[in-house]
């Protein structure tokens, strides 16, 4: 028990404030999303300008790319959930057909795997291919949010799953941590989109 302890004010006395402010504004972010709130988009934004430096002083290169990505498409969600909005009414969840998510899977793994190697040979990135090929389902996923596709939230599982493993190994134990709680999360995601999509419908 005392070993515990010790671990313990060891990870909060190593902890980076900028990490943290991350973390909080991430966590904001997913919860918002989850209740369709635009302002999901705002807790993004400030999450991943942030995260862009931690990833790459991490060097985890693409997770960095990734973020800034993200940022932009903070902006672009913003934008999309407010012109597909009214005053009564918001954006509508949809679904997209199967085989479109196979041809997205195929490329993420394709991208990610010549990524991947250059990653590997060219420069000093930790997890080069489980870096590149979470990155690009990241990228297609983010886009499926920002269009409200209800799939979105299978792709995060997996995502959020790896992330746990390479933000652990690099010393991001609190992002780790928050990837975690994503996993917890997604299933709550997952049902509240839905129900919405079914009500549209109904």
């Amino acid at each position: 028990m005392q070993n515990l302890v010790m671990i313990l004010q060891h990870q909060a006395a190593t902890l980076s404030p900028l990490e943290v402010v991350a973390v909080v504004m991430a966590l904001l972010y997913l919860l918002l999303a989850i209740r369709q709130n635009i302002w999901c988009w705002f807790g993004a934004g400030i999450s991943t300008a942030i995260y862009v430096y931690l990833f790459f002083d991490a060097k985890l290169y693409m997770q960095s790319a990734l973020n800034g990505f993200y940022f932009a498409m903070a902006v672009y969600g913003w934008v999309v959930w407010r012109s597909g909005q009214t005053d009564e009414e918001q954006l509508p969840v949809v679904s997209w057909p199967l085989m479109t998510h196979v041809y997205a899977i195929l490329l993420i793994v394709a991208v990610g795997l010549i990524n991947g190697y250059l990653l590997h040979t060219q420069t000093d990135s930790q997890h080069a291919y489980v870096d590149a090929i979470t990155a690009w389902a990241a990228i297609w996923a983010t886009f499926l949010v920002a269009r409200k596709v209800l799939e979105n939230w299978w792709y995060w599982l997996v995502i959020d799953v790896a992330s746990i493993f390479i933000y652990w190994s690099r010393d991001l134990q609190l992002t780790s941590v928050l990837f975690a709680v994503y996993v917890l999360m997604i299933p709550f995601g997952l049902v509240s989109w839905a129900r919405s999509r079914r009500e549209v419908a109904a």
